[in-house]
Order: structure tokens, then sequence, then C-alpha cells
């Protein structure tokens, strides 16, 4: 297998949608023929229930339902792209933070949630394969560190947790055995935590995966040391492949207001924050973000017994229009969180706030 170069572009028709445009070198173009170019070899995509209020407002984000997901999954594949289905099990964002129950799912016991994780994961890759689209690698849940479908499936409860797990695991195998599934975990840099986490999943008799994904921010999960240390204890206890599942850092600190148009209550502003970009050893600047994305690529090609196999760049194509939000008003309601929106990204993408392909993405094509 090829190693992995692959993008997270959920939000990519929404941005579309809201007037972005991508160039490379000054011309115009879509952004998945830019980023193929450049070495992308592989799409990630989160698919969310029913994004959709009960009025049938969407929750924004790029509106992530199976029909969305469809049409950028067959943009994919007809530039001959593989890419990776994010199932969420849940009507919005999940999270180590929240993992909540879709709605339509709500009041069900455990073996009924299990039963409805199968039937959503096999009729999804149904009305993908319908539309000639299927995927070649499915994470069965999203950032799963502290389970899924709380409260039942809710961390220490692993028996349930691995219920709701293999579930999704036994759809996709029985659907078709050739697709990869991925178990996918956040803080990358936290070798106690995945020590914990897998040894609880195989001693609750846990069904074989695939891959290992992995989530690393620098701002967030350790240093790259952290990274390395882990993923090679990971390679010699488990002899599992891993993927750096998600993965980002800021080519700028420079506000992005202007792009956004919105006043300043209704912002979010980036998740970088500047005492958070100060814990990073790489400058916010685009020769800090190409130097990240080498030493990184380096980093996961040295992984022992070759397990490193590759990478997913969270929301590179995520730049600041008009209208695409992290999470919509209606979708703050139902998390029943305080707003702002905005856009909380757009400092971390591979194209800057005009749309300009930046250099990391070279560094990219040529490792």
């Amino acid at each position: 297998m090829d190693f992995i170069k692959g993008m997270d572009l959920s939000t990519l028709a929404e941005v579309e949608q809201c007037g972005g445009v991508f160039r490379d070198h000054g011309n115009a173009a879509d952004a998945m023929t830019i980023l193929q170019s450049y070495g992308m070899n592989y799409l990630r995509l989160r698919l969310w229930n029913h994004p959709y209020d009960d009025q049938g407002k969407s929750f924004g984000a790029g509106t992530c339902d199976i029909d969305v997901v469809t049409g950028l999954a067959k943009r994919a594949k007809a530039l001959g792209i593989k890419w990776c289905l994010d199932l969420h099990y849940s009507d919005f964002w999940t999270d180590p933070g929240k993992q909540r129950v879709p709605r339509a799912w709500k009041g069900m016991t455990a073996a009924q949630l299990a039963d409805a994780v199968y039937d959503f994961t096999k009729d999804s890759l149904q009305h993908l394969k319908d539309a000639d689209a299927l995927p070649s690698m499915v994470a069965v849940g999203n950032e799963i560190t502290n389970g899924l479908l709380w409260p039942l499936g809710q961390k220490p409860n692993w028996d349930n947790i691995v219920l709701f797990l293999n579930a999704g695991i036994r759809a996709v195998r029985e659907f078709d055995p050739s697709i990869s599934v991925m178990l996918h975990l956040d803080a990358g840099g936290n070798n106690e935590m995945y020590r914990d986490w897998f040894d609880h999943y195989f001693a609750h008799h846990g069904a074989d995966f695939d891959y290992m994904g992995l989530s690393y921010y620098p701002f967030w999960h350790g240093t790259m040391e952290d990274l390395r240390a882990n993923m090679n204890d990971m390679a010699h206890r488990y002899h599992k492949d891993m993927i750096v599942a998600e993965v980002s850092t800021g080519f700028t600190l420079e506000d992005y207001k202007d792009y956004e148009k919105l006043p300043d209550e209704k912002r979010k502003g980036m998740a970088t924050k500047p005492e958070l970009a100060a814990k990073v050893p790489y400058e916010m600047s685009p020769e800090g973000q190409s130097k990240f994305m080498q030493d990184l690529m380096e980093l996961l090609k040295g992984i022992d017994e070759g397990r490193g196999k590759g990478f997913m760049y969270w929301e590179p194509a995520w730049i600041p229009v008009p209208g695409s939000e992290w999470a919509s008003p209606e979708a703050i309601a139902y998390m029943q969180e305080k707003g702002p929106g905005g856009n909380e990204w757009a400092n971390q993408a591979l194209f800057d706030y005009d749309g300009n392909a930046l250099p990391a993405l070279a560094v990219i094509r040529d490792f």
C-alpha cells in the first residue's frame, strides 16, 4: 500500500456553495484536483446521522449527511482517489468530550443500540455502493477515547463500548471484507491512555480491525517525540498498522475576521489561540507548517515494524467564507452549548484565506 497522504474534506461542498474559490499559482481550480496534484491519495469524510433540527434547518459544518458524503465520495472516485468513511454515530460532532446518541436512537437499550449501529453501518455502505462510491476504509466511531453512544457506551462501561464497536465492525466485514476498518482515538502522544484503552478493548473481546487511528494536534497532544514513542510502543504491543487520522498545524496567527464578515459576538475565532501556539516548537507560518509536515512524514516512515502508514490532514480546505461555520445557531441549541459560530480552523488549512495553495503542499507532494 502506498504511504497515505490523506485529506479530510468534509466541509468542501459547503465552502464551495458559500463562494469559496481555490487557486494554485494564481489559477482557479477544483480543490480536490489541486490537492491530488500535490500528492493527496486518500480522502476522509465524516458522516452524521441526521444533522438537522426538527424544522429541517442544517446544523452546518458541512451538513455531512449521507447525500453530501456520497456527492464528495463520487468526486473522489472520479479522480481515482480512495476514501475513508468516518462514522460518528451521532447527529453532529463527536469527540472525547461528547458522544451524543442520535435522536432517532434515544431511549434504546444497549442491545437495541448495537442493532442500530449494525443497521446504520450496513445501510450507509449499501447507499454508497448503489452510487458506485464505496469507501476503501471505514472508521467505526470518531475519537472514541471515552467511548461512544453515551451514557450507555461511556468509559468505563467496556462491555457496551465493545458491544457497539463489534456491531459496527461486523457490519463492515459482512458487507465487504475488502474494506479496511479503523478504530480512532485522540491524544496521539498519550501512551498511557492508548495502552489502557486497547488493553481493555481486547480483554473484553473486541473484534479485530486493520488500522489504529490517532489524532495528533501539536498544540493539544504533546510533542512529536511523545507521538513517536507512543506509536513505537503500539507497534510492538499490538502489531497494528497506524494512521494519524487527524493532524494539522497553523500557517499564521493573523485573524480572518474580515473574511468571515461576522460581528465579534458571533465569532468563535481560531482554535490555536496565541497561548496554545506558543507551546508548539513550530512557528505558525507557511515555513513552520511546511517543516511540521516534513517532520511528521519522516516520523511516520520511521515507526518500528513499518507500522506508520500515513496521515489524514484535517480540513485543509476549510477556508473562511461567510456561511460556512463550525455550528449553526440550530446546532448550538441542539448541543445546549453557548455560541458563537464561525470558523475556528481557517489558519490551519493548506490554502490561505484567499484560497491559494500553501507551500506545505509541495512538501507533501515531494516526500
